[in-house]
């Protein structure tokens, strides 16, 4: 697959991996892979060092079933690049993948093997914004969060001073539905996802 660029409007095939998850820029994601379309996927994307896409599966099936109706995925995204893995046992893969730039899909076919791969556009990173000092909250609730799991779980560098990061990790870790956590992906202003979020624990009474 050609590098994704900043962003615009060249496309670029990129195997997709549709998971009832929303992975953020910057998060981590381990994975226990036992299909073999996607452990070959896997071990292509280790071999060339390339990244694969994960994207919100809508309706549909994980594991593959055999007359199952067609899948229905988010058309946005993020790359997933494999940073660690293991095969504990002989057709078990697992792997450490973490979080890259966003992209669109602009269409997907599914291949003969069942592997999803689409054409996909890069959406540019958001520019940098300094986290404001009336969503300070949201930045302590983050790291009272991340003390709760697993230190491999959780990005090994914080930026509690960045808008896009503090509002991503607070929009993977927070208990919201699915659909939720797909339109906080799609949102392209840190500043209003810290607003939408920051509005939901105020009427959780969470604030």
């Amino acid at each position: 697959m050609p590098p994704l660029g900043a962003g615009g409007r060249d496309t670029a095939p990129l195997p997709l991996f549709p998971l009832k998850t929303v992975l953020y820029p910057g998060g981590i994601l381990p994975l226990r892979i036992f299909e073999q379309r996607y452990i070959a996927m896997a071990k292509r994307c280790l071999a060339g060092d390339r990244p694969f896409g994960v994207c919100l599966l809508r309706h549909g099936d994980e594991v593959a079933v055999q007359g199952a109706t067609p899948l229905e995925i988010a058309t946005v995204g993020t790359l997933a690049r494999i940073t660690d893995w293991d095969m504990p046992e002989l057709g078990i893969l697992q792997v450490s993948t973490v979080g890259g730039t966003r992209f669109q899909i602009r269409r997907h076919d599914l291949r003969p093997d069942g592997l999803v791969v689409g054409e996909v556009t890069a959406i540019a990173p958001e520019p940098h914004v300094v986290l404001a000092a009336a969503h300070q909250s949201l930045a302590n609730l983050v790291e009272l969060l991340a003390a709760r799991v697993k230190p491999t779980n959780f990005p090994a560098v914080r930026a509690l001073d960045d808008a896009s990061w503090v509002g991503y990790r607070l929009a993977e870790m927070l208990p919201l539905p699915l659909h939720v956590k797909q339109s906080m992906l799609e949102i392209n202003d840190a500043t209003v996802r810290l607003q939408v979020l920051q509005r939901f624990l105020v009427e959780q009474g969470l604030l």
